[in-house]
């Protein structure tokens, strides 16, 4: 599904999305979830350390007791989760906002619904960060100049982050070659060389670290303290048509996000279930922080990073897609 949305014109997707209202998982339009059989609703997720409250939140029955049931399905990244989403294929999704920003401004009706991850905003101490191989002559973003960066979804926030970590170290960041490339599969590609940096997220970056990579810039921090980076979004005829559906999400995901806030060691556990992090890299790896609420003045900085980088059609209307 990597390439799914960049292939989908927006006509097409507005097609698919008008039966969202009507979707399977969410039961009769406008109804509340049952209180016998829980309604089961399907989440396209990104396989990261991110995602951990919606497995936590399922396993300690926050999602049972506001009467839902997730069927959490992995994807590659937020560009290929918008199109499902759109088309019916998921009632929610997990994106990051620059993924959601797109999806607005090319006319694909999303609504952000609930907050999703956000940076530690802390240099050194951050669950993403670009990395280089044991060895490497690359010190600081400046050096990328040049060089090949895999992320996991071309032309959205994790390119636009490291371009700004390279312009703040006085380097020319449209020099920088950019590769798409999942998480999971950075750690060997560094490793053999094939590319010469990576922007990773947990559990990858520990993966990384633990054959001797090295950080050489952390760029969530470079584009804003404690960004926001992702998000948890429906199609606006999915919410329009299942407000009780979507008040229980929210519901559900909000003691989710602040269980995982307080409870570390169950997170590092919850991740084994759908990553193959080793066991002994567990307490190595750094947490994201899960806030409540988004931090709109951090997505208005990302959004002008993303205009600046030619994302955008037109600029995004934030009012319109923020809860």
């Amino acid at each position: 599904m990597r390439r799914l949305f960049a292939g989908l014109t927006v006509g097409a997707l507005l097609v698919a999305a008008s039966a969202c209202g009507s979707s399977g998982g969410s039961g009769k339009s406008g109804k509340s979830p049952s209180s016998g059989s829980p309604t089961t609703v399907k989440v396209g997720i990104i396989p990261i350390l991110d995602v951990a409250p919606l497995y936590l939140g399922q396993e300690k029955g926050f999602f049972s007791r506001n009467g839902l049931k997730l069927s959490l399905t992995p994807a590659q990244g937020g560009a290929a989760i918008v199109p499902g989403v759109v088309s019916g294929q998921f009632q929610f999704g997990f994106s990051n906002v620059t993924s959601l920003m797109i999806a607005q401004t090319n006319g694909v009706p999303v609504q952000a619904i609930a907050n999703g991850v956000a940076s530690t905003g802390e240099p050194g101490a951050d669950f993403g960060g670009l990395a280089v191989k044991k060895g490497s002559p690359i010190k600081s973003a400046k050096d990328l100049v040049g060089k090949t960066v895999a992320t996991n979804t071309l032309k959205n926030i994790n390119d636009t982050a490291v371009r700004e970590s390279v312009r703040k170290a006085g380097g020319d960041a449209s020099k920088v070659k950019f590769v798409e490339l999942a998480f999971d599969q950075m750690p060997a590609a560094l490793a053999k060389g094939q590319i010469d940096a990576a922007m990773a997220v947990e559990p990858a970056l520990t993966t990384i670290k633990s054959q001797g990579g090295t950080e050489i810039a952390w760029p969530y921090v470079d584009v804003a303290e404690h960004l926001t980076i992702a998000m948890y979004f429906s199609s606006t005829q999915y919410a329009q048509a299942n407000p009780a559906v979507v008040k229980a999400f929210q519901a559900a995901t909000a003691e989710s996000l602040a269980y995982a806030n307080t409870h570390p060691d169950e997170v590092r556990k919850a991740l084994t279930t759908y990553t193959k992090i080793p066991a002994n890299l567990l307490s190595e790896l750094t947490l994201p922080q899960w806030p409540a609420e988004a931090d709109r003045p951090a997505i208005e900085t990302l959004e002008k990073l993303g205009e600046q980088d030619g994302l955008f059609k037109k600029t995004p209307d934030l009012d319109k897609l923020l809860p």
